[in-house]
C-alpha cells in the first residue's frame, strides 16, 4: 500500500469501540471514487455546447459565468471561476501519474467570499482536501505510538489530496519554513522525508521520497495589517505589490490572480445583494442557472472532462513554444537573467490542455493556447509589470455576458488578441533577428 492511494479496507473488528474508531479514520482518509465518468452529461450542458459549437471560446465563458451560482452571483468573479474550473479538469482520479497540475494563488481583499468559493469548488472532485492549520501539509516522521519501535509517517494534507486539490487557505498564515518547503515541492513535485537512525533505534539513516500529485490553491489577504504597513512605491505599470509573498514562491505558482474590489472581476453591488438574499433564505435557489446547472451537473461534467486523453495540434505546439521563447526573451536582462521560471513552459502546456478539456475536446488548438497565454501574461504582469505584449487585466472577460451579442463581441476581441499574440511571436520569437544562436 502506498500513502495517498485509494484502497478498500475490509475487516472484522475485534473490539467494537476501538476498531470502529479506526475504521472511521480510514473512511475519512480514503474515499472510493464513485463518479460515473461515462455517464451522460446534463442535457442543458449538451445543448449549450451545441449552440456554441462555432466558437472555441463561448462554451467555457458561459461555464465560468454560471459556475458556483450558489456562492456568488452569475457574472461575478468570472476570471477566478474560469481558472478554478481549468484547475479542476487537470486533476486526475485514475491511477495514471500525471504531472500537469495547475496551482493558483489569489490576491484578494475579500478573503471570506474567496474562501467560500474555493471551498465549494474543491469539493467537486473526489480528492479535495482543505488543509487544517493544526496539522502538517507534508509528511512527518514520528515514533510508533504503540511501542513497537517502528517509525510512523503521517501523510499530511498534500499526499491525501493525490490526484485532486489541496486548499491551503491564507498563505500568510503558514510559517516561513513551511513556505520554503512548499516552494521546493511546487518546483520538484516531490517531498523527501529524512529518518534519523539513532533517534529511532537504528544505526543507519534512511530517507523516503514521495511524489506530490495535487494542485495547490491558496490566497493572500491584501488588506492584512502587516501588508498595509509594508508597501512598495516603485512598482511598474500593471505590477502589483506582492511583497508579502516570498518572490520565489510567487513564481512557483502557475497562476497569480488579482481579485480585489477595484478589479473588474469583483462587482460589489450584485455580491452584496446575493449575500443578503442568502442570509434570508440559505437553501433557496436565487438564480435560474442554479436550477438548470446544479452542483451535481458540474461534478459529472468535470469527471468526464478530466479523463479525456489530450493531443496537441501542430499550430498549438508552435504557438506555445513561440510565446514561451518570445516572453522569455523580452523578460530577460543581463544582470538578473530570465524572470520566467523553468516550469513556465509546463504551466503553459497545462493551461492549454485545461481549456481544451473544459471545451470537452481531446485536441488542443491554437485558440486554447491563446487563453493560456493571456492568463499567463496577466499573471506575469502582476508579478513584474507589463511588456511589449501588453494584456488588459480583464482580457478574458472584456464585456458583461448577458446575451449572444456580447459573446460575439468577446470572440472578436479575442481574435484581435490572437493576432497581437502572433505579431508578438513574429517580432520576438524564434527565428527573429534579435535571437542569438544560443537562444
Amino acid at each position: 500500500m502506498k500513502i495517498g492511494n485509494e484502497y478498500k479496507i475490509i475487516g472484522i473488528p475485534a473490539c467494537v469501540k476501538t476498531s470502529q474508531t479506526a475504521l472511521c479514520v480510514e473512511a475519512n482518509s480514503i474515499t472510493p471514487y464513485t463518479a460515473e465518468v461515462s455517464s451522460g452529461i446534463n442535457d442543458n450542458f449538451r445543448c449549450l455546447l451545441s449552440l456554441t459549437s462555432s466558437s472555441c471560446w463561448k462554451f467555457t465563458a458561459l461555464l465560468a459565468n454560471i459556475f458556483a451560482s450558489q456562492i456568488v452571483p452569475p457574472g461575478t468573479y468570472n476570471l477566478l471561476k474560469l481558472c478554478l474550473l481549468m484547475s479542476l479538469v487537470q486533476t486526475n482520479d485514475c491511477n495514471r501519474d500525471r504531472e500537469d497540475c495547475l496551482d493558483i494563488l489569489i490576491i484578494t481583499s475579500d478573503t471570506l467570499l474567496v474562501d467560500r468559493l474555493l471551498n465549494y469548488s474543491m469539493n467537486l472532485v473526489s480528492r479535495g482536501v482543505r488543509h487544517p492549520t493544526s496539522t502538517e501539509v507534508f509528511p512527518t516522521v514520528s515514533r510508533n505510538k504503540y511501542g513497537t519501535g517502528a517509525v510512523s509517517i503521517q501523510a499530511g494534507s498534500a499526499l491525501l489530496a493525490k490526484g485532486g486539490v489541496c486548499f491551503l487557505g491564507d498563505l500568510t498564515s503558514h510559517k516561513k519554513d513551511r513556505l520554503e518547503q512548499l516552494q521546493s515541492v511546487l518546483d520538484s513535485r516531490s517531498i523527501t522525508v529524512f529518518i534519523p537512525g539513532k533517534k529511532f533505534g537504528d544505526d543507519n539513516h534512511q530517507q523516503m521520497t514521495f511524489p506530490i500529485q495535487c494542485s495547490f490553491w491558496s490566497f493572500v489577504d491584501m488588506d492584512s495589517s502587516s501588508r498595509r504597513n509594508v508597501q512598495k512605491t516603485n512598482t511598474l505599470i500593471g505590477q502589483m505589490d506582492c511583497s508579502s509573498i516570498p518572490a520565489n514562491l510567487g513564481e512557483a505558482f502557475g497562476l497569480l490572480i488579482n481579485c480585489s474590489e477595484s478589479s473588474p472581476c469583483h462587482p460589489l453591488l450584485p455580491t452584496v445583494q446575493h449575500t443578503l438574499k442568502k442570509a434570508v433564505d440559505p437553501e433557496g435557489s436565487l438564480y435560474l442557472a442554479s436550477k438548470q446547472f446544479t452542483t451535481e451537473d458540474f461534478e459529472k461534467l468535470l469527471a468526464f472532462a478530466k479523463n479525456l486523453n489530450m493531443e496537441f495540434s501542430l499550430e498549438a505546439e508552435r504557438m506555445i513554444h513561440g510565446y514561451y521563447l518570445a516572453s522569455r526573451r523580452i523578460r530577460t536582462d543581463s544582470i538578473h537573467g530570465s524572470k520566467l521560471s523553468a516550469s513556465a513552459l509546463k504551466h503553459l502546456v497545462s493551461l492549454s490542455e485545461a481549456h481544451a478539456r473544459l471545451n470537452l475536446r481531446n485536441k488542443v488548438l491554437k485558440e486554447d493556447v491563446l487563453i493560456a497565454a493571456l492568463l499567463f501574461e496577466i499573471s506575469l504582469t502582476l508579478k513584474y509589470g507589463a511588456t511589449a505584449f501588453c494584456v488588459d487585466p480583464n482580457a478574458l472577460f472584456p464585456f458583461e455576458l448577458y446575451n449572444e451579442e456580447y459573446l460575439e463581441r468577446r470572440d472578436l476581441y479575442l481574435t484581435q488578441c490572437q493576432q497581437q499574440l502572433q505579431q508578438f511571436i513574429a517580432t520576438y520569437g524564434p527565428g527573429t533577428a534579435i535571437f542569438s544562436s544560443d537562444e
